[in-house]
């Protein structure tokens, strides 16, 4: 038998949305980022901060940069490998530092409002 004729095996795993989703929530926490998880329709979504949401279709995360290009002022998203949730994770937890500058988290009021 040649080496053309070798079969290649290759070890694969299937990540679904919802445990992409999953793993990027627990990586975050690790962050002490607090989001949640959704899921349906074949993709999932970690809820971070305002205007920070992370989807994914099991093979990659992104999210909205904040920023828009050229004329027709189209988003810009960033992308990251479902399998790098740890960068992912601290990617997000930049973006969501960002945010919290725009958008700080509101004082609960204290004692009676009358």
């Amino acid at each position: 038998m040649s080496m053309n004729e070798v079969p290649i095996t290759r070890k694969t795993s299937v990540i679904t949305p919802v445990s992409a989703a999953r793993r990027l929530r627990d990586e975050l926490a690790a962050l002490e980022i607090t989001s949640d998880v959704h899921d349906g329709y074949g993709l999932a979504l970690v809820s971070a901060w305002f205007e920070l949401v992370v989807w994914t279709d099991g093979r990659v995360f992104r999210w909205w940069t904040g920023q828009q290009s050229g004329r027709a002022r189209r988003r810009r998203y960033v992308f990251c490998p479902v399998d790098d949730a740890v960068t992912a994770a601290r990617r997000v937890a930049d973006r969501c530092a960002e945010l919290q500058k725009k958008h700080p988290r509101p004082v609960p009021m204290t004692g009676d409002p009358r």
